[in-house]
């Protein structure tokens, strides 16, 4: 009988920002398979966990996936842990869970913290949707992404994106192909010491991009103006009920 696959969710930068439940399969699974090691063993080490580590990530060869899916084949329980947030959202344990999927292997979700949900969550914005690019393309296909973030934010949609802080203000000047107004929110390393949320309204100017600390992952959220968040939606039902 096959093992399960659990993928698990653990802090975007606070170490106790994990769930009860994650710290338990944590310590019960026979393997933890993780983006790096090194990253994984802080949080490990905090918690008291001894469970035995292996590597992978964007550069792991097929023979390592193989190595990983033999073992659940042959009943052990593995533990999926990124470096940070939940697994297979922008990194390669999504290709890992398909394979898992493919070869007929439980997987099951131990979810938790995310810098997608964390920044919506404070965002005070709704829209029609919400759409997710994960992170931007580096150079090939970047100007087309942009031309793409365009047309969908003029359909009213919330668009959010992760961002490196080597190219953060590079793309903040990119996005002032945005219309007039246009609200642009940037969350630097969420829930670490040195957390911070940044408001901005097109067109950016370069004072403003100058001052943009580029130390930290960003997550960024961009939004229409003019779209009405949903406590004014709400406050507007109410009036008209009255």
């Amino acid at each position: 009988m096959s093992g399960i696959l659990y993928v698990v969710a653990t802090p975007i930068g606070n170490l106790k920002d994990i769930t009860l439940r994650a710290l338990e399969t944590l310590k019960e699974v026979d393997l933890i398979v993780c983006e790096d090691t090194r990253v994984t063993a802080t949080l490990l080490r905090h918690y008291e966990i001894k469970t035995k580590m292996i590597s992978f990530h964007q550069h792991s060869r097929i023979k390592r996936v193989d190595l990983i899916i033999n073992k659940l084949k042959d009943g052990f329980d593995l533990a999926l842990a990124t470096d940070s947030g939940t697994p297979g959202i922008s990194d390669p344990g999504s290709f890992l869970v398909k394979r898992a999927i493919d070869g007929k292997i439980r997987v099951i979700p131990i979810p938790g913290p995310s810098a997608l949900t964390a920044a919506l969550s404070v965002s005070g914005v709704a829209s029609k949707g919400i759409l997710f690019l994960g992170f931007l393309p580096k150079k090939k296909g970047r100007q087309k992404k942009f031309r793409e973030i365009l047309a969908f934010i003029n359909q009213g949609l919330i668009i959010v994106f992760y961002e490196s802080p080597y190219r953060i203000k590079k793309t903040l000047s990119d996005l002032n192909i945005l219309p007039d107004k246009s609200e642009i929110t940037l969350f630097r390393e969420i829930s670490k010491k040195f957390e911070e949320t940044i408001y901005l309204k097109t067109p950016i100017n370069q004072n403003q991009i100058a001052n943009i600390k580029d130390k930290g992952e960003f997550t960024i959220l961009l939004k229409q103006n003019g779209i009405s968040n949903q406590k004014s939606q709400i406050s507007n039902e109410i009036s008209n009920t009255q």
